[in-house]
């Protein structure tokens, strides 16, 4: 045994120190989903391997496409190695589904999770700050860290900040909002063990609102970091913009009239309705009470919204869940 020992310490004496480094440290796993990416894939690209926290694999779903896309993944993974960058194909139903298809990918293995986009830009020192926090809270603990953003246009120019949340992440906000962007978004295996539980087959809105419902209605920790990990790019091929400003509060007051909020609650209750199992015996009681007093007079909507004490992160949004719980738009 001795023997074993003293050959196992002579033979790491003789590794790269980036390799002895890396063997000590748990292994992030870094989920992205391309469709069309081909402007701004390489910076984000490089802005990852530019990472002080070397010890990552990256898996990449693509989901169709059909420009040079495909062709920038590649030379990626000559320059990485085909066991550090995966490339797969996306089962192309959204990007939803997209990434859906790789939390549920059983071959995609670590100890700490993260989504990413692939148009932004990470700040260097990303994934070090999120699994500094996410390595105080215990393996068995769902957690998720997430974070606010910087805002740049097309060009890369700084545009903005997203909006700053203050109160505290729960259930009671998830139900009804969600506060970061996946992009944002680092997770350890017991919240990763929650979203396979969940299955790939499921329908949702986006995964990272899915995310935070799943690992608040488990009882797990989420950690809102006001202080921006990346630059979020804005364009016209966004899926899901910033939220800020006067005209995107007026869009959703818009969208609030035509059913979109509604559609939305719709389709995460049901899901949540299909995996109670997993929600703490509180949560369970929580989202049953709420999925019964849309249905019911306007007095015992407004009486039992208080009672639950659902909330959104703002002023001005919970203004818009009151006028939505009067007019059944919720």
């Amino acid at each position: 045994m001795m023997m074993l020992n003293l050959s196992v310490s002579i033979h790491n004496e003789h590794l790269p120190k980036r390799e002895k480094i890396i063997m000590h440290q748990p292994k992030v796993v870094i989920f992205m989903g391309t469709y069309n990416g081909q402007h701004y894939l390489v910076e984000q690209l490089e802005s990852i391997c530019s990472q002080t926290y070397k010890h990552w694999e990256l898996w990449v779903s693509d989901d169709g496409s059909d420009d040079d896309t495909i062709q920038i993944l590649k030379n990626f993974q000559r320059r990485l190695g085909e066991d550090v960058l995966f490339i797969l194909s996306g089962p192309k139903k959204g990007f939803a589904a997209n990434f859906l298809s790789l939390v549920c990918n059983q071959q995609a293995k670590g100890t700490y999770y993260a989504y990413s986009d692939q148009d932004d830009i990470w700040v260097n020192n990303k994934l070090q700050t999120a699994i500094d926090w996410l390595h105080t809270i215990s393996e068995l603990t769902p957690a998720l860290y997430c974070t606010r953003t910087t805002l740049i246009n097309k060009n890369g120019q700084f545009i903005g900040h997203s909006p700053l949340f203050k109160k505290n992440p729960s259930f009671l906000n998830a139900l009804v909002q969600n506060i970061a962007g996946g992009n944002t978004m680092i997770f350890n295996h017991a919240a990763l063990k929650l979203l396979q539980t969940a299955g790939q087959q499921i329908t949702i809105v986006a995964h990272d609102w899915w995310t935070y419902l799943l690992v608040t209605g488990a009882g797990g920790i989420v950690f809102y970091d006001p202080k921006p990990t990346i630059f979020y790019r804005q364009h016209e091929s966004n899926i899901i913009g910033s939220n800020i400003g006067l005209c995107a509060r007026i869009a959703r007051i818009v969208m609030l009239f035509k059913g979109r909020f509604k559609t939305w609650n719709d389709i995460n209750y049901q899901a949540l309705n299909a995996i109670q199992h997993v929600l703490t015996r509180k949560n369970r009681r929580i989202l049953n009470n709420l999925i019964m007093l849309r249905q019911q007079r306007l007095a015992f909507r407004m009486i039992t919204i208080k009672k639950l004490g659902i909330y959104r992160q703002t002023f001005f949004g919970n203004i818009g869940l009151i006028t939505a719980t009067i007019f059944k738009k919720f």
